[in-house]
């Protein structure tokens, strides 16, 4: 069993890195999924609809920690791009949500 300190940040960060591949990974994803979900407030009075609204009944109110909640409730995922397969140009289209979840290519 690997040896965890309390922490006041739930979810802990040990748990977050469980499901990504790296810190850089963690903290792309996080940032990312926290504009959309503050993009997504801001709209609220308009009623566009465009942007997924949080995927995770959460009872913080701060965009970056709704988006570690749900990064830790696999609620989104990303999608690495190999290097040479010519889909780096198609960065912008795969960072949009897809279904429930929301998938980003890093």
């Amino acid at each position: 069993m690997p040896w965890r300190t309390d922490t006041m940040m739930n979810p802990s960060i040990e748990d977050l890195l469980d499901r990504v591949d790296s810190k850089f990974t963690l903290v792309t994803l996080a940032s990312r999924r926290a504009r959309q979900v503050n993009a997504y407030f801001n709209q609220l009075g308009e009623g566009l609809g465009a942007i997924v609204p949080p995927q995770v009944a959460s009872t913080a109110r701060k965009p970056l920690s709704i988006a570690f909640e749900e990064i830790a409730a696999d609620k989104i995922t990303y999608e690495a791009i190999e290097e040479g397969t010519g889909d780096e140009d198609n960065v912008a289209e795969a960072s949009r949500p897809i279904g429930s979840g929301v998938r980003w290519a890093r």
